[in-house]
């Protein structure tokens, strides 16, 4: 067993990105009374059309359960951050909206934390290896987290459109994969 192999560092590389860069961030999204899944979901609420998300939506895109994402939205609205609003086209659907506290709350902590995202982060790379890395991750993303931009596009019916489109970049990514592979593999000694 090579446990010096390349796929094992990439995934210890991105681990250990991802924990330094949270450390990093927490201090400023704790000083705003913000957790991690807190902030998520507020940024989630402000970056998407209308600053609303349907729960189901926003459940997709955080990862969470239909009841833990209640949970954070629960939290969020008795601190006046995040409202719920019923769906007018269904009944059985609700909202949640960013209200205005919620987005003074981003809007006190964006400044620092956008500053410590390029201090630690996007600003150690030039345009071009920027603009290569934020496609690669793109990329990666759509395969492993499909749901991770469900409702961004109102006109997406969410939780059915996120099961197809991880069927379909699964299937293009075993497909770009099979090729790569055929020209790895050594050719069979003539004889």
């Amino acid at each position: 067993m090579n446990f010096d192999d390349h796929r094992l560092t990439a995934v210890g590389l991105l681990a250990e990105v991802h924990g330094g860069l949270m450390a990093r961030f927490q201090p400023v999204l704790s000083a705003a009374g913000l957790s991690e899944i807190d902030f998520e979901t507020v940024i989630r609420l402000g970056r998407s059309p209308g600053q609303r998300l349907r729960m189901s939506d926003l459940a997709a895109q955080t990862e969470l359960s239909t009841s833990g994402v209640t949970r954070v939205v629960d939290r969020l609205e008795r601190e006046g951050l995040v409202t719920r609003q019923a769906c007018a086209s269904d009944r059985r659907a609700s909202y949640a909206v960013l209200t205005e506290a919620g987005r003074a709350r981003l809007e006190s902590v964006l400044p620092q934390h956008l500053q410590d995202i390029d201090d630690w982060f996007t600003g150690l790379l030039g345009t071009e290896e920027r603009e290569v890395f934020l496609a690669t991750l793109r990329k990666i993303r759509d395969v492993v987290r499909p749901c991770a931009t469900a409702g961004a596009n109102e006109a997406q019916g969410a939780a059915a459109a996120c099961a197809a489109k991880a069927a379909d970049q699964l299937r293009a990514a075993r497909q770009v994969e099979a090729p790569e592979a055929e020209a790895h593999e050594p050719e069979a000694a003539a004889g």
